[in-house]
């Protein structure tokens, strides 16, 4: 269980690692469909709240798996099983989703949680036992690891023992995400592990297109629903190309900064940059439950408003935006995206929802998706000092 070399060439996603996401394609499906149905019923704001909690659960879980391989993918026979249970904690973790948001009920998702944590922590052990170099960073993992774990499991007794009020669970859960996001700092105080830069880049990226690919789904199922109950007509046509457009100019944007370059450079920014993947990633998954009331009411009346439905799409277009950008200047000397291009273009986006009333939601998504397209027009041409360079060199 030897540390992988951290310029080692050519490093790549393994087909095991491939597998695993596969796993949280489910959950993510899971949990948009569910902060979906809050969306169309109006109640987008009480649903925001255990959306957030469950993402950051699958994220976290994601985070850890990721991080790890990165450093001690050796694919041996025991690595693989462990990875297989850890496998099947997230199938537990997504069958918990419904319950999670509808219910307040996190029994499934702690208990999915739980199995995760004992193959990570398994694999930390198996490290620290065959990496003298790094064993006390291991065994910290493990250790921090662990505790986590039991203070989950302790809010889960004390939520549904009463002991725990309702209103200390949001600030209980707050806390003990913090400290999650705490242990890896702790954890490499002794020793930094040895992650590849540009395989930590590539399994992000992967990540963005799963999301994406959610998205995708997401507003494919209420266009399968809309052409079996012969509901088909122009906004939904208007609606469906316009989600496709938007959804493909964002990874667009996400993939026009050199992240592997940039982490290779500036690897103590790696937890800026990783951490910061969260709010972005949490973003493309909303976004997917915004696409998929949207293309919805274009054939039912909701519950909700149509300018909800249209913020439903633009905050997290928005969101994502400034969050780009923010991890792209983490890493990057220059960022790729000019500031001003984001301000700008986050502005419009969410000022367009506020003529809904008069152009309708197809119309509100067709313009946003419009927006991001310009953002990636004016960031790819070439600028007029770079214009006059080129052709004095001619």
């Amino acid at each position: 269980m030897s540390a992988r070399a951290i310029d080692e060439p050519h490093r790549v996603s393994s087909q095991l690692e491939l597998l695993f996401d596969l796993t949280f394609v489910v959950a993510i499906a899971a949990v948009t469909a569910q902060f979906a149905h809050g969306i169309a019923d109006g109640h987008a704001l009480a649903g925001l709240v255990p959306f957030l909690q469950v993402f950051f659960a699958i994220w976290w879980a994601w985070m850890n798996f990721t991080w790890f391989a990165s450093s001690y993918d050796t694919d041996d026979a025991a690595y693989r099983l462990l990875t297989m249970v850890q496998m099947a904690g997230v199938l537990v973790l997504a069958a918990g989703v419904p319950a999670a948001a509808d219910h307040s009920d996190y029994r499934a998702v702690t208990f999915g949680y739980l199995i995760m944590r004992i193959g990570l922590v398994a694999q930390w052990l198996r490290a620290g036992a065959d990496d003298a170099a790094s064993r006390r960073t291991a065994l910290r993992y493990a250790a921090g690891i662990s505790l986590m774990q039991a203070a989950w499991a302790l809010r889960l007794v004390l939520s549904e023992t009463g002991t725990l009020p309702p209103s200390a669970q949001l600030p209980f859960f707050a806390g003990l995400a913090a400290l999650e996001l705490a242990v890896p700092r702790w954890a490499e105080r002794t020793r930094p592990t040895n992650w590849h830069p540009h395989h930590i880049a590539e399994r992000y990226g992967l990540f963005t297109i799963i999301l994406l690919g959610e998205s995708v789904l997401a507003a494919t199922r209420s266009v399968e629903g809309a052409i079996k109950a012969d509901e088909v007509s122009g906004s939904l046509v208007l609606i469906a190309v316009s989600g496709l457009a938007l959804l493909f100019a964002l990874w667009w944007l996400y993939f026009l900064a050199p992240a592997g370059e940039g982490l290779s450079v500036r690897r103590h920014r790696s937890y800026l940059w990783g951490y910061g993947h969260y709010g972005l990633f949490a973003a493309l998954a909303a976004l997917g439950a915004g696409l998929e009331v949207a293309v919805e009411q274009t054939g039912h009346d909701l519950n909700t408003s149509p300018l909800a439905v249209c913020y439903a799409v633009a905050i997290p277009v928005g969101v994502f935006l400034v969050l780009l950008w923010m991890v792209h200047a983490s890493i990057l000397a220059r960022p790729v995206i000019h500031p001003a291009v984001t301000l700008g273009c986050v502005t419009m986006i969410l000022l367009l929802p506020l003529a809904t009333s008069r152009t309708g939601v197809p119309a509100a998504v067709a313009a946003i998706a419009v927006v991001c397209t310009l953002a990636i027009i004016v960031t790819i041409a070439p600028k007029p000092r770079a214009r006059r360079a080129a052709a004095l060199a001619e």
